[in-house]
């Protein structure tokens, strides 16, 4: 059974919380669990960020009554590394108007662009290598073409940027997948326990291209939002500065008050003399 969930665009079209949701899937225990080299690894969780996103660019003059402007959707590792090492392809499900509405993108990076004038919902399902989860994960993704200000024409240089950052959990992962990526950038990999002893890293069959797949040099690249641990942090730092800021002046202002003269109590109008 596919695990399904739904993407919320943010509500300015340029922004996105962080994080959106954290989706947990597992591998169903079979036969081959078994076996020493698929041991599965009991209490340990295996996390990969991904950002499922939407860059639209207005065409300007260029621009026709069926395509006004053109779009890219992708699924991309939430710090631009290369997901091929755990996700194996990716099915767009695009409107049903367009040629050939269901899009398979077997290697990364996961993504196709396209022209059109309608905004609509895209669905996105990832399906994995195999010790990774024989789940395939359908998720929603809504097209943006318009910007919230309409008040002015639309900019032929500046996109309408949609991204919803979600984190995939794998728990109880095998013992395989475990060692296949605990060295990759792309995923998230707890520390073992004090002991906790696994065979030798297994080399990825595309680790020695794992390059090729990443978007830190992608075309589009300048629009990514950001969600990295690093800009989340400075965002807070910055945040209690304000704070601090605020409480040093409201307690200048609580001085002030206090060391002025304090009006007398007028009495009431039903007070016996």
């Amino acid at each position: 059974m596919p695990h399904t969930a739904t993407e919320t665009p943010a509500e300015d079209g340029g922004s996105a919380s962080k994080p959106q949701r954290i989706i947990k899937l597992g591998k169903t225990p079979d036969d081959s669990d078994k076996k020493s080299a698929n041991r599965r690894l009991k209490d340990i969780e295996i996390c990969v960020p991904i950002v499922c996103g939407t860059i639209a660019f207005y065409l300007g003059r260029k621009a026709s009554e069926s395509q006004s402007h053109k779009w890219t959707v992708y699924v991309r590792g939430a710090t631009n590394e290369d997901l091929g090492v755990v996700v194996k392809h990716v099915v767009f499900q695009l409107h049903p108007s367009f040629n050939n509405p269901t899009r398979l993108v077997e290697s990364p990076p996961f993504e196709l662009s396209e022209c059109g004038w309608g905004e609509f919902e895209i669905g996105i399902s990832l399906f994995f290598h195999s010790d990774v989860c024989d789940k395939q994960l359908d998720l929603y993704h809504h097209l943006k073409l318009y910007p919230e200000d309409e008040s002015g024409p639309q900019s032929t240089k500046k996109p309408v940027v949609v991204e919803s950052y979600n984190e995939i959990v794998f728990p109880d992962p095998s013992e395989c997948f475990f060692s296949r990526v605990q060295n990759h950038p792309a995923v998230l990999v707890p520390r073992l326990p004090a002991g906790f002893s696994l065979p030798a890293p297994v080399p990825f069959e595309n680790m020695n291209e794992r390059g090729r797949g990443d978007t830190k040099d992608h075309p589009l690249s300048q629009w990514f939002m950001n969600f990295s641990e690093a800009d989340e942090l400075l965002k807070l730092a910055a945040a209690r500065q304000q704070v601090q800021a605020h409480i040093v002046k409201l307690r200048r202002q609580l001085s002030v008050i206090d060391g002025m003269p304090q009006p007398l109590k007028p009495a009431s109008s039903y007070e016996c003399t």
